[in-house]
């Protein structure tokens, strides 16, 4: 009855073998095979993941891996309309039909994208891994491929991997700047990579929006990302009815990277502009909004519980150029750009963070923590030229250190300090490109 079905299939598994793998700017994620389990490759739409796959496939191939043992499949067709649960394991019979010898005798890289749309997708990849020979891959656009809930439905067989979308270095990369191996750099080269930071704060880490092709058309293009994620990954998902509601709340964080959000603020904006909701409704739209890796926001450092429900969570953006599509670039908002490109690499990095405010009531962006317990109190300034700005950021540092006495102290800015001016024992002023380069040294 499903003959069709069957036929597409192989049509794609062929078409499959026969695919090139596309030469793209590498992602700084680790490919390694995760022994024993898949890997869950996640993040918000549009950021590479479906690039990362390929990535992973050509790793392998490089590694001696046959081509015939690496398979991509994707499920976002319309041929597969009618695909089931119960189908699913046409794949493997199909494949395996033609490579019989393959079979628990050759291990096999799967590489399944979008495979959240056929609902029940977690207990045939359970089955495949405990009776197969293979390495699977996950990779969805859709919230239904979230690490907790991969996690929960493969009970520990799957580890994720966050495409988030390029790093600085990554966007450098891209342009075919070399990396930068030593501290040491000639001005020319400096200059080539100031120019690249104003190229990247401009126009931001989403591999599509850099395209030069596409320059006219980059506000429309990543307004589009948003709305797809506010409709699918959301509203679709979650049942939710006020869309209204929803897209002014979501303009509304987007116009905001880098600041304090109070929802109860939010909330009574909304009320007086008339627009029907409740606090606890936002509360929900900003859980799912983080779910989908549209924002994230951080906490203030204490131990204190209360401490942290009262003070207000700092916002931040997926990518800085979210907000430049709903709000041009100006001078003022370029700090906030800049904290917010630096919050996103230090979660590239796998630092644990919070912002800190000190006794005197003065902040300090982020407090961030590694596993093994080291901390750094990272200060963000977009220019520190006039003495006042200076005097500021170094006070609101020496404040925290106070309560962090271990902590590495620094200053990151795109400008030097002022003339005469001595520095307190113990901060670092770096440039803010360099540190993106090298941001774990």
């Amino acid at each position: 009855m499903k003959d069709h079905l069957r036929e597409a299939i192989r049509q794609k598994l062929g078409d499959a073998l026969e695919l090139p793998f596309p030469k793209l700017t590498p992602r700084e994620a680790s490919t390694a095979p995760l022994e024993g389990k898949s890997r869950a490759i996640i993040g918000m739409r549009r950021a590479g993941k479906t690039t990362f796959l390929y990535q992973c496939l050509a790793a392998r191939l490089a590694e001696g891996v046959p081509r015939n043992q690496l398979m991509y499949f994707n499920f976002e067709d319309e041929r597969l309309g009618e695909m089931e649960a119960v189908d699913l394991g046409m794949i493997l019979d199909e494949y395996y039909r033609s490579h019989p010898e393959s079979r628990r005798t050759e291990r096999v890289t799967w590489c399944f994208d979008e495979i959240q749309v056929i609902p029940g997708w977690e207990k045939f990849i359970r089955r495949v891994m405990d009776t197969e020979n293979v390495e699977i891959l996950l990779s969805g656009s859709s919230a239904k491929m979230l690490s907790r809930e991969v996690a929960t439905t493969m009970r520990g067989r799957s580890l994720e991997t966050v495409i988030t979308p390029f790093s600085f270095h990554e966007f450098a990369r891209a342009r075919g700047l070399a990396p930068v191996e030593s501290s040491l750099i000639s001005g020319r080269e400096r200059s080539s990579w100031l120019a690249c930071f104003d190229q990247y704060l401009e126009i931001g880490g989403f591999p599509e929006a850099g395209n030069e092709s596409l320059r006219n058309q980059r506000v429309t293009l990543l307004q589009g990302y948003v709305d797809t994620v506010l409709f699918r990954d959301v509203a679709e998902r979650h049942g939710i009815a006020n869309l209204v509601a929803l897209r002014a709340f979501v303009r509304q964080l987007l116009r905001q990277p880098a600041s304090p959000l109070s929802v109860s603020k939010v909330y009574a904006d909304f009320r007086s502009r008339g627009i029907s909701i409740t606090k606890e409704t936002l509360l929900a739209m900003l859980a799912h909004l983080e779910d989908a890796f549209l924002v994230f926001t951080l906490p203030v450092a204490s131990r204190s519980e209360r401490r942290q429900q009262v003070n207000p969570r700092k916002l931040y953006l997926a990518d800085h150029s979210l907000a430049a599509a709903y709000n041009p670039l100006k001078n003022s908002d370029r700090g906030h750009y800049l904290e917010n490109i630096v919050a996103c690499e230090l979660l590239r990095q796998n630092w644990s963070l919070a912002y800190v405010k000190t006794v005197q009531g003065h902040e300090v962006d982020f407090l961030a923590t590694q596993s093994d317990g080291g901390t750094q109190l990272i200060q963000v300034a977009a220019e520190i030229e006039n003495e006042s700005t200076f005097q500021r950021e170094v006070r609101s540092l020496v404040g925290a250190s106070k309560e962090f006495p271990e902590a590495r102290k620094i200053l990151l800015t795109e400008d030097t300090p002022p003339r005469g001016f001595s520095l307190p024992e113990g901060i670092e002023v770096i440039p803010i490109w360099h540190w993106l380069l090298r941001p774990t040294q």
